[in-house]
């Protein structure tokens, strides 16, 4: 757990790192500042939907609350991206795949699956090269076969990219979301956490872990008690709301997602780090409120010492 932490704060190294032949734009900061809160917000760049250049939106996002920006790859313009951080002062922590859903690493063509990994190794590349330290991926669909060929599938993708990400310093974050696969998408609230624990387990390389959507998982169980069974794979966090009642997404605070129990038990397994807002965006009067609900929702402002 002290390993993932430290890998978890390389991104804040104020330097432009070389790392086994990616370029790693570190932002300047210090992780060791005492101010730094035990959570830091950020957001999806999608949901920043104002006018204007690129760095005026990381401006608009940094001013409504959020510390940090998840760039969507592959195919970031990553110079663009450097400067824009660079002159907001924002924190490019990670990025999310824009094509896993599409050109699925589980897909039963053998093609598709190896232009999904190429996208994948290209996208570890790419999100070192604006300072992040993570790529979340959604490794397939139960749609593509039976579990074990979509384990199987995705399994020998994510293994085949685990030297890119090694050597560019970047996690590879698989997101618990609606696919299908690791739980029973029909079934009820009260299932069992070993079948994700076990996949994330099987790589056996601590550059593989969750990007736990907390939202995501009120459907199929208990988030607290999910939490504390995963402890640290979890590196890095989604949040949104949802009501089991009208079976739907809500704002975050909305529905009846236990955000109480779920801040207790995230500082129970002692985690630290980034969690990023996933609901629909809009322009700065609602991206700030989207950061004041995460605040309600987990008192991410407050001291991590």
């Amino acid at each position: 757990m002290r390993r993932r932490h430290a890998l978890q704060t390389l991104g804040t190294l104020g330097a432009l790192t070389m790392i086994g032949g990616c370029a790693g734009a570190f932002a300047a900061e210090d992780a060791t500042e005492t101010s730094t809160p035990w959570i830091r917000k950020t957001l999806k760049i999608g949901m920043i939907n104002v006018k204007g250049s690129l760095e005026e939106k990381f401006r608009v996002a940094k001013e409504a609350g959020f510390a940090g920006v998840e760039v969507a790859v592959p195919g970031v313009n990553v110079n663009d991206v450097n400067a824009a951080a660079k002159a907001a002062g924002v924190v490019i922590d990670g990025s999310v795949g824009n094509t896993h859903w599409q050109i699925r690493h589980s897909d039963p063509d053998a093609s598709v699956r190896a232009k999904a990994l190429e996208h994948l190794k290209q996208s570890i590349e790419e999100t070192a090269a604006v300072g992040g330290d993570s790529c979340l991926l959604v490794v397939g669909h139960g749609k593509d076969g039976t579990q074990e060929e979509v384990r199987k599938r995705s399994s020998e993708n994510v293994h085949a990219a685990i030297e890119t990400a090694e050597k560019c310093n970047v996690n590879i974050l698989i997101e618990n979301v609606w696919n299908h696969f690791l739980y029973d998408h029909g079934g009820d609230s009260n299932q069992s956490v070993k079948p994700l624990a076990d996949y994330v387990d099987s790589f056996k390389s601590e550059r593989v872990g969750l990007q736990f959507d907390l939202g995501n998982h009120w459907k199929y169980g208990d988030v607290a008690a999910w939490v504390r069974e995963l402890g640290p794979r979890i590196m890095k966090l989604d949040i949104k709301g949802f009501s089991r009642a009208e079976n739907k997404f809500t704002k975050i605070g909305e529905g009846d997602v236990d955000w109480a129990g779920v801040e207790k038990a995230l500082r129970d397994i002692r985690f630290k780090g980034w969690c990023a807002a996933e609901v629909g965006g809009g322009d700065a009067s609602r991206l700030k409120e989207i950061a004041d609900n995460m605040e309600a929702a987990l008192h991410c402002n407050q001291n991590d010492a």
